[in-house]
């Protein structure tokens, strides 16, 4: 992924071995490969957009300012407000 006009951009591969990581993290479990934080300015449209492109609401959400989302693979990643 790239913003057309230009900055960081991110790659993604997929592995027959992936084992998900488990959220919240526990000793002995699979850990997290990376973890995205995303500013918005839309905390319930931004989590809808995300729902509908795929991802689910994690069950453990530690803050009311921000939503721990899982991606279609299992990788969290954070919505919060800017």
């Amino acid at each position: 992924m790239r913003d057309p006009a230009g900055g960081t951009g991110l790659s993604f591969q997929e592995q027959e071995w992936y084992r998900p990581p488990v959220w919240p993290e526990r000793p002995g479990q699979q850990d997290k490969m990376i973890h995205l934080d995303i500013k918005v300015n839309d905390l319930d449209a931004a989590v809808a957009h995300a729902l509908a492109a795929g991802a689910r609401l994690a069950e453990h959400q530690p803050r009311s300012d921000l939503r721990v989302l899982l991606d279609p693979a299992g990788h969290p990643f954070c919505l919060f407000l800017t």
